[in-house]
């Protein structure tokens, strides 16, 4: 109970600096910027993390003033720090180039993971708690090549150092040099709040042994968004599909967990894998400009897992959020959602949509 006050106080707060911070905001100038900047805190709580506490700064600006076609590009640094000694600081950045036929994304993250995972072949069947300090660094581009068509090449470099409660695993130091070949078909109306069309997109991600990688390993990333107006295009319904098949030797580090945005509700990291299946729904009401409300619903199944009973088991998760506009000249949300899952639950603290 203690920690439910705690967690609604904090987001209470959360929206109340998020509100003078708008205010202060809008009195400066009525004119659109050439650079839209504002800092976020970062409030939230998971069953795995515990609290975690930061800020983020992110600003929106138009690479070419003159080009009327491409979306504001985003720029921004995430610090967060968790009640568990976990602590993460990324930079992130996507650009939109020459009246969109060109889209530049970089991110860099530094931090350590202190986390849990199942094991079940053990004497002592349970969670058990492990460490990751994690350094990554992705580049990628894609090239429009026909209308709504963009393909694309990204390179990932990651090195992951280990270590496990109890000696369960063997402490281990990993690094991955990834290469992914991906493709989007985007028919969205906004890539920041799409109101109708759709995003399909197909990623294959490589670690060959040549490229430095100490097992070969493979992943294939496929979604499929669609957007539909409702109430006289004021609100929106937003489906999605999503399908991540690791194929080869995948890494422990490298394997997908039921939880985040495909299917929220799940935070305790139990339901892990090589591979994951998810389908999902989510209806965005709009009360007004700034606000609005989010309920969504959907199930998951997983394979590839050390514990064989979790296979192609059925895990659903629903829940509700709220919604807050953080700039004044582009739809782009920021809020909280809660969601229950199967013997777990969740609160999310969201930088934009889910999906």
């Amino acid at each position: 109970m203690r920690k439910l006050l705690l967690i609604t106080s904090l987001i209470f707060l959360a929206f109340q600096v998020l509100g003078q911070n708008n205010t202060l905001t809008s009195d400066t100038s009525l004119v659109e910027k050439k650079v839209d900047f504002t800092v976020m805190p970062y409030l939230s709580y998971n069953r795995n993390l515990d609290f975690l506490v930061g800020a983020i700064p992110m600003m929106m600006y138009k690479m070419d003033k003159n080009d009327l076609i491409s979306p504001k590009s985003l720029s921004g640094l995430s610090a967060v720090y968790t009640t568990n000694g976990s602590y993460f600081l990324a930079f992130f950045n996507k650009l939109y180039l020459k009246e969109d036929s060109w889209r530049v994304q970089f991110f860099a993250l530094n931090g350590e993971q202190n986390s849990q995972f199942f094991m079940d072949d053990f004497e002592s069947p349970g969670f058990y708690d492990y460490g990751t300090k994690t350094t990554m660094v992705n580049a990628g581009v894609q090239r429009k090549i026909i209308p709504k068509l963009f393909v694309g090449i990204s390179y990932t470099y990651a090195h992951y150092n280990t270590k496990y409660e109890d000696d369960v695993r063997p402490n281990s130091i990993t690094e991955t040099n990834g290469l992914q070949l991906n493709g989007l078909y985007d028919t969205r109306d906004e890539v920041y709040y799409p109101m109708t069309g759709k995003k399909v997109r197909l990623r294959w991600i490589t670690f060959p042994e040549w490229f430095g990688n100490e097992a070969g390993a493979n992943k294939i990333l496929s979604e499929y968004n669609k957007y539909l107006p409702m109430r006289d295009k004021t609100d929106v319904l937003a489906l999605r599909f999503s399908g991540k098949f690791g194929l080869g030797n995948i890494a422990f580090e490298q394997q997908v967990s039921i939880g985040g945005n495909d299917i929220r509700g799940y935070s305790e990291g139990k339901y892990r894998g090589d591979g994951l299946l998810a389908f999902q729904g989510e209806y965005r009401f709009n009360f007004n400009e700034k606000m609005g409300m989010v309920g969504f619903a959907g199930m998951a199944t997983i394979y590839g897992s050390d514990t064989e009973n979790f296979d192609w088991g059925v895990y659903p998760g629903a829940g509700i959020g709220y919604r807050y506009r953080a700039f004044k000249t582009v739809k782009f949300n920021i809020g909280f959602d809660a969601a229950v899952g199967k013997d777990d639950w969740g609160i999310y603290f969201r930088i934009g949509e889910a999906f």
